[in-house]
């Protein structure tokens, strides 16, 4: 994320949140995929997403991690990758969520998940509601704004001041959490390309033999992170 007013720096929000969310995705978070090379960001081809749609993603990934920093962004680590590919599969259709109503959209958010959409169901419809802010509020599409305009219009969908149904209120929670998840995430899951996430933040990845590092306190691991498939970084 971006230095917005109130927040963070995003470097240290990324620190911060690097092993938690990487372990996570890791344990559960992703359906598991076989390895396989995919194609440079630039000749991807989108399972879920349309064109228009994908571009967004693109657009909006670029400035959640942009690549102005010292380290990897989201485009670099093919985080738009990881996020089409989970739509399409079990996560996208809420395939092991609770999903029988009754749904109270409006409720307290405190309360839990409510919307009757699955995660892919909530990108397709809010998506082309947000373009249609954008366009009214800054004369042009989200991936067509400069950087300063995109950063205010996701400011504006993070707080609630685009005009999204009850049940599609957490597209920018889920987009951002999607985000962070595809930059953490182990590679075979189309994100964390070449594991830089990991190695920027210093994480391990998935080394069998790390327990006697758990308890030593800023000093630097020297050796390289290992992915699920055993390859190093």
């Amino acid at each position: 994320m971006t230095d917005l007013p109130g927040r963070p720096s995003r470097r240290g929000f990324l620190k911060g949140s690097a092993a938690g969310a990487a372990l996570a995705v890791i344990a559960a978070s992703a359906e598991a995929q076989t390895k396989e090379e995919l194609p440079p960001l630039e000749d991807y081809e989108p399972s879920y997403f349309t064109a228009e749609e994908y571009a967004f993603v693109m657009a909006a990934c670029d400035r959640l991690i942009p690549a102005d920093g010292d380290g990897p962004g989201a485009l670099e680590t093919r985080v738009p990758v990881f996020i089409d590919r989970q739509l399409a599969g079990d996560f996208g259709a809420a395939a092991d969520w609770y999903m029988e109503g009754p749904f109270q959209p409006d409720a307290d958010p405190l309360l839990g998940y409510q919307s009757p959409l699955t995660p892919a169901e909530i990108y397709r419809a809010a998506i082309p509601v947000f373009e249609q802010w954008c366009q009214d509020n800054h004369g042009k599409g989200f991936a067509d704004l400069d950087a300063k305009t995109q950063d205010a219009a996701l400011t504006s969908l993070e707080k609630g001041e685009v005009s999204l149904k009850p049940e599609q209120r957490d597209f920018f929670s889920l987009l951002l959490q999607n985000t962070k998840e595809g930059y953490f995430a182990d590679p075979m899951y189309g994100g964390n390309h070449g594991m830089k996430a990991w190695t920027y933040v210093g994480f391990p990845g998935a080394r069998g033999a790390y327990t006697e590092w758990v308890s030593r306190f800023n000093e630097t691991y020297p050796l390289s992170a290992v992915d699920i498939a055993g390859e190093r970084a």
